[in-house]
């Protein structure tokens, strides 16, 4: 039987010619059969392609077991070719029906030169991509037609575009099951990088050295909660690591048109509280070292004006992006966060604040605990998918303010475990000033004097406790806080408390 034999059966394999409507999904079975042939005469024409190349993308089974059974003989060192192959398929009925193991030696002795391989494989990849969109579409269509009475039109845009996200990524996420090979080659990949890099972190240095040491940086995939009450500086912290990885980011664009990440990374900012403006404003002010105050109300001087200007032609460059959309849901994030990956790259996500998320209408109907425990896992999903870390500021219940010592705990978290639970890094912010200040006795009194002695010792002083951390020491980091710039600094000093690991 000629090799052509197949290429007929898929043919004839259709309805009468009479039904126009009759579409074949693309494909192409000899540009298939053409790169197994190049693989079985040179092996070298595999490791061309098996970079982007999987099994499921062929469109002809037996092509794909076939390309599986050559893969996996050349991971192993050996050779594949039409007589080690021959006893893999010996009782493989689909090929018998096509001429047997015969079929192997007829793929080679037809096979075109090792140089084409590579463009054989991508015509093959884009056709399996061109499939998984009609499914896509078809899939859409009928939603559209049959929708559940709790499903928003919104709801089945974000499913879509969720669907085309993985397809444009190449189908990185949700592959299920991965060799331990693969992972151990990227865990050896993470140390080569922290041992390249400098300072020795593994993740993106959030700017502060102090905090870098405690946590190795920001680490990809991880959900970092930062909780504080109101006025501890949780937007400051935010505003200033964001400004920091942002200002620090370094790519090399590589030779295959993708571009290599060396040092810190594009930020997309969701600021669900506050105004674009106002953000923008308080990272002017932070660099500018001029109080937002003062630039607000104008009461600035022309030195201060021409270091506003300088700043901000600094600040313009920045590959930060800032949402100030309100009451977004929680798809609605994700789905923003994937367009941004996909259109300028995404190296940190920060989420001000969680509470101000909104779930499904679902889940809200719940209860608020529902909703939030939904948010949760929504953010820590989205991290893992992405492979970036997500910093997410979350309000402190009112208890921490009926105790004597205010500093808090992981029981003071709001409204649901599941951010406890679902946080991979949980981060306190307390500064000792904010409620001291609140606490002054009469003038004049000795109660006075020893007051104002301790307000000198904790003046400009903000403490960030680690209350949870998978993968390192819990413990507090001690930095300096200027109120008037809301700006976090290293301290020279360092004040830790004894390390202990979960």
């Amino acid at each position: 039987m000629e090799t052509a034999s197949i290429l007929s059966a898929h043919e004839h394999s259709g309805p009468d010619d009479d039904q126009e409507d009759y579409r074949q999904p693309p494909h192409n079975l000899e540009a298939e059969m053409a790169l197994l042939g190049a693989i079985l005469v040179n092996n070298e024409a595999c490791d061309r392609v098996t970079g982007f190349l999987a099994p499921e993308h062929f469109f002809e089974g037996i092509h794909a077991r076939i390309f599986e059974s050559a893969s996996t003989l050349i991971r192993a060192g050996k050779l594949a070719s039409p007589v080690t192959l021959k006893t893999f398929f010996e009782r493989d009925e689909t090929l018998n029906e096509i001429g047997g193991p015969a079929y192997l030696a007829r793929l080679a002795a037809a096979a075109t030169t090792i140089i084409n391989a590579e463009e054989y494989g991508r015509t093959i990849y884009e056709l399996a991509q061109r499939r998984q969109l009609i499914g896509i579409g078809t899939d859409i269509v009928n939603d559209s037609f049959d929708t559940p009475v709790d499903t928003t039109a919104r709801d089945l845009i974000e499913t879509a575009e969720q669907s085309l996200y993985e397809i444009a990524e190449s189908g990185r996420y949700g592959q299920g099951f991965q060799k331990f090979e693969s992972a151990l080659t990227e865990a050896v990949d993470m140390a080569a990088a922290a041992y390249q890099r400098d300072g020795g972190l593994s993740g993106i240095s959030c700017g502060l050295s102090d905090m870098d040491e405690k946590m190795g940086g920001l680490q990809p995939s991880d959900l970092i909660i930062v909780a504080a009450r109101p006025a501890m500086g949780k937007t400051s912290l935010a505003t200033n690591i964001a400004y920091n990885v942002a200002k620090a980011y370094r790519a090399d664009h590589q030779s295959d048109g993708t571009t290599k990440v060396l040092d810190g990374g594009v930020v997309a900012f969701f600021s669900l509280e506050m105004s674009s403006e106002q953000l923008a404003t308080r990272i002017m002010s932070e660099q500018a070292e001029i109080s937002s105050e003062r630039i607000r109300r104008g009461k600035i001087t022309e030195d201060e004006f021409h270091r506003i200007v300088e700043v901000s032609q600094e600040l313009q460059s920045l590959p930060l992006y800032i949402d100030d959309t309100g009451g977004l849901s929680i798809a609605q994030l994700a789905a923003r966060a994937r367009r941004l990956k996909r259109q300028r790259g995404l190296g940190l996500l920060v989420v001000d604040y969680l509470q101000l998320v909104t779930g499904s209408s679902r889940r809200s109907s719940e209860g608020r605990v529902q909703e939030i425990t939904e948010i949760t896992t929504g953010l820590k999903a989205l991290a893992k998918e992405l492979h970036v870390p997500i910093l997410a500021l979350s309000q402190l219940s009112r208890q921490v303010e009926s105790r004597d010592d205010k500093r808090p705990q992981l029981a003071d978290l709001r409204e649901s475990g599941s951010i406890e639970q679902d946080a991979d890094v949980v981060l306190f912010i307390f500064r000792e000033e904010y409620y001291l200040g609140r606490k002054e006795p009469r003038p004049n009194t000795p109660e006075h004097l020893d007051w104002q002695e301790e307000m000198e010792r904790v003046t400009g002083l903000a403490e960030v406790i680690i209350g949870k951390q998978r993968h390192g020491p819990t413990g507090t980091i001690s930095l300096q806080f200027d109120a008037n710039l809301t700006k976090f600094q290293n301290l020279a000093t360092e004040d830790y408390l004894p390390e202990r690991f979960e």
